[in-house]
């Protein structure tokens, strides 16, 4: 009978949006292979939930491990007797919300792999870094973390976002009356200041703002090869409900049906 219930919980959870949860990481002892996974919920209530937290922490494992090539993939894979969907379910079923694994990305090091997780678990990154020691790679990634580049270098930067400011900064430009040639030296000051401010590399270091993330690295020989940074819930649809608003309206229905007819 209890499974019946459960059953019911996660049929009923698995239309609601999940855009609250936790990253979670994990880089195997050598640090040459690791993982990053973003795990949802419906409130920030169950991202503090310690089995939701079990729960993805063995994900980033999983994933480390089993290599698997998409979500599908992932949730197809075992995890205690049961595969990671069922898994999912049951703890659906126990938690009383929906939960999705909502994406993830595992990296062979180049270099040697460094994480780290920031606000309660809403801020995650995974870092290759090439020489320097831990705790330098601790400090880029936290940087990255707190300032949160759109990639590593200029290179990295998509041409249409490059055109998209670039649109921007001409339409500033050209309501200033100079001349084109001045206008030109406006738009393209304007795109070089925007790729400084988005790539990790020309970003002033946040522990020292007086040299950017590219001068530190030099000073320490090393080299960032790559980094993946998630953020929770990033570009979902929030709950527009809270959980204590949710608990009241469950409270009311409750009252209304005990109520005589």
């Amino acid at each position: 009978m209890q499974e019946v219930k459960l059953g019911n919980k996660a049929t009923k959870a698995s239309s609601r949006v999940a855009a609250e949860g936790i990253v979670a990481a994990f880089v195997a002892p050598d640090g040459k292979i690791g993982a990053i996974i973003e795990v949802n919920c419906e409130t920030d209530f169950v991202a503090k939930n310690e089995d939701f937290i079990a729960f993805a922490a063995r994900l980033a494992q999983l994933v480390t491990t089993g290599n698997p090539a998409d979500v599908a993939a992932l949730s197809a894979l075992p995890l205690d007797g049961a595969s990671v969907e069922e898994a999912r379910k049951a703890l659906v079923g126990k938690i009383g919300e929906n939960l999705s694994l909502r994406r993830f990305a595992r990296v062979a090091a180049a270099g040697k792999l460094a994480t780290y997780i920031h606000g309660g678990a809403k801020v995650g990154v995974l870092i290759d870094v090439a020489g320097g020691d831990d705790a330098l790679a601790r400090d880029i990634a936290m940087h990255v973390a707190a300032i949160k580049p759109v990639a590593l270098s200029k290179a990295d930067i998509s041409a249409d976002l490059i055109k998209r400011e670039r649109d921007i900064a001409a339409a500033k430009a050209a309501e200033s009356g100079k001349p084109a040639n001045i206008v030109e030296k406006m738009v393209e000051g304007s795109v070089q200041k925007f790729l400084k401010e988005v790539t990790l590399l020309g970003q002033p270091f946040v522990k020292d703002d007086k040299q950017t993330v590219e001068q530190l690295l030099k000073s320490k020989n090393a080299t960032v090869h790559s980094f993946k940074l998630y953020v929770v819930g990033e570009g979902l649809e929030k709950r527009k409900d809270d959980f204590v608003a949710e608990v009241m309206a469950q409270a009311k229905q409750a009252d209304k049906a005990a109520q005589p007819s």
